[in-house]
């Protein structure tokens, strides 16, 4: 029971980064592949600002700005240079790596005896409990924050351009600043997810974030099968399915985990799944004709 519900509270803390990509992806089509570089970047601000006694108050902030800077980078090169958003997301990602490095001053921060955003609330039911309420709470004030705003007009120009560039041109919308503030939010939430995630394992490593993107991509694949299975529209009812497209993810790799799958194998079976999610929708298609 203990592993699912640690699988439930990583799931819980990737939520952020699968909306994240929801974003890009879903409503700027654009593949951005800087979620693994503002992950750990969320990680790496974080563990800087806690070892050094800063407060949660300002921790949140400030990881939110060092991830929406990361991903108005990726839009800045892809709109003002014209480079393809792959490769723009790609040449950022590359870069954090060494930001990152520079930062962290070694590859592994430990986080122990030092107050996490979990030790603040007690129900009294252990720490993995804690850990669960904190972890909801959070994700439930981010979520609701991020469906209130792609309900207002800003939020509705965003999921316009996203469809058709040329009718927000014609309307007046500068498309290019909405894919900017667009990647910006996307890797703003990233960077919160790199902030639990963190906190959640008591340590930031360099390399946390390799392979964060393929996560993010099977939960929101996950998420957008259910989303047409059961045809939900409102975009703020879609937020919540792909955090279960997140939970159902982690609860598949729990689950290869406790039948004896070698841990070495995980990205395996990670990159697999996604395969499988991916490629079953051409399958049946195929097999229907």
């Amino acid at each position: 029971m203990e592993f699912y519900l640690s699988a439930l509270i990583l799931g819980l803390c990737l939520s952020l980064v699968a909306l994240g990509i929801f974003i890009s992806m879903k409503i700027f089509k654009i593949p951005d592949i800087t979620t693994d570089g503002s992950y750990t970047l969320g990680a790496v601000t974080t563990a800087l600002l806690l070892t050094h006694h800063c407060p949660l108050a300002l921790a949140i902030p400030v990881t939110i700005v060092a991830g929406a800077l990361a991903g108005c980078l990726t839009g800045l090169i892809h709109t003002k240079l014209k480079i393809d958003a792959l490769l723009a997301g790609i040449l950022v990602m590359t870069a954090l790596y060494s930001v990152n490095l520079s930062l962290l001053g070694r590859s592994t921060v430990p986080l122990i005896h030092i107050d996490t955003i979990f030790s603040y609330i007690h129900v009294g039911a252990g720490d993995t409990y804690d850990q669960l309420l904190v972890t909801g709470l959070f994700l439930l004030v981010a979520t609701a924050l991020l469906g209130y705003l792609l309900r207002t007009d800003f939020g509705i120009a965003m999921r316009a351009t996203g469809d058709s560039e040329s009718m927000t041109r014609a309307l007046g919308i500068n498309n290019d600043a909405m894919k900017i503030i667009g990647l910006g939010i996307a890797n703003a939430l990233t960077a919160l997810g790199g902030f639990l995630v963190a906190q959640y394992q008591g340590f930031t490593d360099i390399n946390m974030g390799i392979g964060v993107v393929i996560v993010g991509l099977g939960s929101v694949l996950i998420g957008d099968r259910l989303i047409h299975w059961f045809r939900i529209r409102p975009i703020w009812l879609q937020l919540p399915v792909v955090i279960a497209g997140s939970l159902a993810f982690q609860f598949v790799l729990a689950f290869t985990l406790s039948i004896g799958v070698d841990p070495n194998l995980l990205k395996l079976v990670t990159a697999l799944f996604v395969l499988l999610i991916v490629g079953a929708p051409v399958l049946r298609l195929k097999r229907a004709s």
